[in-house]
């Protein structure tokens, strides 16, 4: 079943088709609780991070510019929930990290796929706008991303950052 609004081209097509993507590089990614396949987990980061730096520099201050200058709704949630995840990819995988990782994109891409969400949202108002929009989306690179670290302040900066955008995960160690 394709999202209400999913037309060839536009720009629920393009997002969902890379949430797609990017949740089947986590599956290759993930071969069992206590084995991970690094070099996928790599390329799900990577891809991760892009989507995210698509929607917070592209698709976030379009929506906002088409909609009077005042943020759209969802906004303040879907950037919790980017920190969040992007917290979440800073520490090495663990069993736990893939398991709310899930759960938050599970969530999050149904509030960007679904009715009147992000990318419907962006589809109905980008207008003549739509194919400057999906060329800009397009061209976006994939970002550096650093190596994993397991510090205390990294660890308690994924704990504050996961709280922060409602989700509870008491087994993050806390700073």
């Amino acid at each position: 079943m394709q999202p209400r609004g999913y037309k060839s081209g536009s720009v629920t097509r393009f997002l969902a088709e890379d949430h797609r993507r990017l949740e089947q590089l986590l599956q290759t990614a993930v071969v069992s609780a206590d084995q991970m396949v690094q070099g996928a987990y790599d390329h799900f980061r990577a891809g991760l991070l892009r989507h995210i730096g698509m929607e917070e520099k592209i698709l976030l201050p379009a929506a906002q510019r088409w909609n009077g200058g005042k943020p759209i709704l969802i906004a303040t949630k879907l950037r919790l929930d980017h920190g969040a995840l992007a917290a979440l990819l800073m520490p090495t995988p663990t069993t736990d990290i893939i398991a709310i990782l899930r759960r938050i994109l599970e969530q999050h891409n149904l509030i960007e796929e679904g009715p009147d969400g992000l990318y419907e949202i962006c589809d109905r108002l980008a207008g003549v706008e739509v194919e400057q929009l999906m060329t800009k989306l397009r061209a976006t690179s994939e970002p550096a991303v650093l190596p994993h670290s397991d510090t205390p302040v990294v660890l308690g900066a994924v704990h504050r950052a996961v709280e922060r955008a409602g989700y509870m995960w008491t087994r993050i160690p806390a700073e």
